[in-house]
């Protein structure tokens, strides 16, 4: 069962003098990203095809990802009623295609591709988290908290089904560390930048990744606060192996926000957003 049901959400509190213009853009991607969730189940099914355990739950995961999608979508929608969720969301399914024919992850091993999801987990989680505290308008901040708690036990679900497999392929850490942090950079790749495109700039644009990437980023980034960071670096220590609350981390997080903050600021350079 869903831990919530969108009509549940204040809608008739939706305050569009509250709404910022410039984080429409982002929320329009966003939930085209989650709606999509339907393809990841997919993969999910494939790589675990004879785990019916996980694949019932990765079937649970994809209903309330695909929720959070068109939750996003009908508050883009009230933000800008001009904007149409469902034709954004099929042009972005014509865009953009991840792999389905497949019986075996990309990451190399089962424990890699749940890893790989516990990263995803991770930046969604703060991602929302950032936006509720960011955000004035109230259904909006409703909302951000709602999906923030389902993607902190969407986690807690990789992660136990990492350690699972964990007992059986045993991964080093080194290894865990390597597709946690090769998972986290790929959020810069055609995911989000063509979710960005679909959902924000007219078909007779040409698609430029650098262009919508940043356009993307600079918006996605810029409501993050360090204590966002700090939850991110100590999920990843938990994922990858490392004993998080530690001198070790406190480093890491050091150099993960001055890292992040730098990028931010690229990124709005790039795409011209103050």
């Amino acid at each position: 069962m869903k831990h919530w049901q969108i009509d549940q959400l204040p809608w008739d509190e939706f305050d569009p003098a509250r709404v910022d213009p410039q984080l429409v853009p982002a929320i329009k991607a966003a939930a085209v990203v989650e709606r999509n969730s339907v393809d990841y189940a997919i993969y999910l099914n494939n790589v675990f095809h004879d785990d019916p355990d996980f694949k019932q739950a990765a079937d649970h995961w994809a209903v309330e990802e695909i929720q959070h999608g068109d939750a996003l979508g009908r508050w883009a929608m009230l933000a800008d009623p001009e904007w149409d969720y469902q034709a954004a969301f099929q042009r972005y399914r014509d865009f953009y295609h991840i792999p389905l024919e497949v019986d075996q992850s990309v990451r190399g091993s089962r424990t890699g591709e749940l890893i790989a999801r516990c990263m995803v987990e991770t930046g969604t989680s703060s991602f929302y988290s950032a936006l509720a505290d960011a955000t004035e308008e109230p259904v909006l901040k409703a909302l951000c908290k709602q999906i923030a708690a389902d993607e902190f036990r969407h986690f807690k679900l990789f992660y136990d089904h990492m350690h699972r497999y964990l007992k059986r392929e045993r991964i080093s850490t080194l290894q865990r560390a390597r597709i946690a942090l090769g998972r986290v950079t790929e959020s810069e790749d055609d995911e989000l930048a063509s979710a960005y495109y679909t959902t924000n700039e007219p078909p007779s644009l040409p698609y430029d990744h650098n262009r919508c990437i940043a356009a993307y980023m600079s918006r996605a980034m810029k409501n993050y606060q360090p204590r966002h960071l700090r939850r991110v670096t100590s999920m990843v220590f938990k994922t990858i192996g490392l004993t998080p609350h530690s001198k070790v981390q406190d480093l890491a997080f050091f150099v993960t926000e001055k890292l992040f903050f730098s990028r931010q600021r690229k990124f709005a350079r790039m795409a011209g957003v103050s």
